[in-house]
């Protein structure tokens, strides 16, 4: 019986412990309510989306305030998102957001302050003829160089870009050593592997408060070779290509342009030039390895293939070749 009595009294002692022991909640911290700004870096007048989350707090269950340059905007249980367009350039958005949790109100202060940047790049290496009003586009292998251009407004000022820091990513990897303070321009060499490459950067000024960002995709494009007429007295007649079935009268000359080859200066002996007329090959043996003299002999009629191959003897990839049928 006494044993009996000696257990209920511990449990009633548990139960009593049990039931009355406060249990200590910790409270939600500022630091717990996450801000995610997209995009990162708007450009003025851009739309921006604000979002909350928190892995502390659940925030579909709470009052959320916002308010936008001191007016209320945006109120309601869950509104835990909110869109708006960025100011012009140098000027700035302050949005406060108030979440009103069981244990208290948290505040968050966003700035938002706009800034633009234009990219620029040019294959440093890659041949176009005279008067080409196109832009010389990278092969396999090609040199690329980029130029960003930000625009960042300090007031009614502008922010010298080369007082800027530059942070590059190229295929979406950090380049430390491209990056850094007035580094505003970034080359880099294509992989023969690579269909396009994509680079981009984000720039700030040194107190952080102005930043921008933009990308760019800079496509790989395999070279091609076109002939043109070479006339003696009017040089090269560029406005028009030659093709199958051209028609040679007496004596000529056929020029060839590698569009997109690298180097860009075709002179340079790291080019082989093969020329050859219905598989037996010619030896050009001027310095204009480009020009392919034509001779037709008076009375002989017929069809021939001219065929030139160009191979960068320092690139695996870059060899290519053309052929052209003529008659005469």
């Amino acid at each position: 019986m006494r044993f009996k009595f000696l257990l209920l009294y511990l449990a009633i002692i548990v139960t009593i412990f049990g039931t009355t022991l406060p249990t200590q909640v910790e409270a939600v911290s500022p630091s717990s309510i996450l801000v995610n700004i997209s995009p990162e870096n708007p450009a003025p007048k851009e739309n921006v989306t604000i979002t909350l989350s928190s892995y502390a707090a659940n925030l579909d269950s709470v009052l959320i305030l916002w308010s936008v340059d001191g007016q209320n905007t945006l109120s309601g249980v869950g509104k835990k998102s909110l869109s708006l367009d960025a100011p012009g350039s140098g000027l700035e958005t302050r949005v406060v957001v108030k979440i009103s949790l069981p244990d208290g109100i948290i505040e968050k202060n966003i700035l938002i302050r706009p800034s633009s940047m234009v990219l620029l790049w040019q294959a440093e290496d890659s041949y176009v003829p005279p008067f080409y009003k196109g832009k010389a586009m990278p092969s396999a292998e090609s040199s690329v160089k980029i130029v960003a251009m930000p625009e960042a407004k300090s007031g009614s000022l502008l922010v010298n870009p080369k007082h800027m820091t530059y942070y590059w990513k190229q295929d979406y990897t950090n380049n430390v050593e491209g990056s850094g303070y007035g580094k505003n321009s970034f080359t880099f060499v294509n992989d023969y592997l690579d269909s396009s490459n994509n680079i981009s950067v984000v720039a700030s000024t040194t107190d952080e408060k102005y930043s921008s960002q933009a990308n760019i995709d800079i496509a790989t494009y395999q070279p091609k070779i076109l002939f043109y007429k070479n006339n003696y007295n009017m040089g090269t007649l560029w406005e028009n290509a030659l093709y199958n079935g051209y028609k040679i009268y007496g004596d000529g000359i056929i020029e060839a342009s590698p569009y997109f080859i690298s180097p860009g200066d075709i002179r340079v002996p790291l080019l082989n030039w093969t020329w050859s007329i219905n598989d037996f090959q010619i030896d050009i043996t001027g310095p204009k390895k480009n020009v392919f003299p034509v001779q037709v002999q008076p009375g002989v009629s017929g069809r021939s293939t001219i065929k030139l191959s160009i191979e960068n003897i320092y690139k695996i990839t870059g060899a290519i070749s053309k052929e052209l049928g003529v008659e005469f």
